[in-house]
């Protein structure tokens, strides 16, 4: 992609981003403009298919694009909670668009909150806590399962058992 693009895909990202809006799916979108595509994955051991407590999550990258477009958008400007950690912000919270879809983001603590970068998940239910440290973002969803995003790579996030799930490990 040419660098005329590249600075278009970046400045409709920051557009969407200070409208509130990221993009429908599955997606890490970043402030240069790319964008991971994911897929979330439930695993079960298959001698406990029937055991819910068994089950483990995976979120995984399946794609990345420098240029992309999307059929729509979603609002994220339902923000449920957020977390300053030394110039930068961690934000959490629901699109309520259709059902309520779970979003992150991670922004530098700015005036206009500018994008670093922002995780939505049609699959997860809304983040409804957050905390921001100098490796990680974490979030807990409202069914209690806890994203953990590394800062500067998030498509790499580990995704906890429920807490609050007899036998599940922390």
């Amino acid at each position: 992609m040419n660098d005329a693009a590249t600075t278009a895909m970046a400045q409709q990202v920051r557009r969407r981003w200070r409208d509130r809006e990221g993009p429908d799916g599955d997606f890490i979108v970043f402030a240069d403009g790319s964008l991971a595509v994911m897929e979330l994955l439930r695993l079960r051991p298959h001698d406990r298919l029937d055991d819910p407590q068994a089950e483990s999550w995976h979120w995984t990258e399946t794609l990345r694009a420098t240029e992309w477009s999307t059929d729509s958008w979603v609002e994220v400007d339902s923000a449920l909670a957020t977390h300053p950690h030394e110039g930068s912000r961690a934000w959490a919270g629901e699109s309520a668009n259709h059902g309520s879809i779970g979003w992150v983001a991670l922004t530098r603590d700015d005036d206009e909150s500018t994008l670093e970068w922002l995780a939505i998940s049609r699959w997860s239910d809304p983040f409804h806590e957050v905390i921001l440290d100098d490796t990680a973002v974490t979030a807990v969803n409202t069914s209690g399962r806890k994203w953990i995003f590394p800062r500067h790579a998030p498509q790499k996030v580990v995704i906890t058992a429920d807490p609050a799930a007899p036998g599940s490990r922390r």
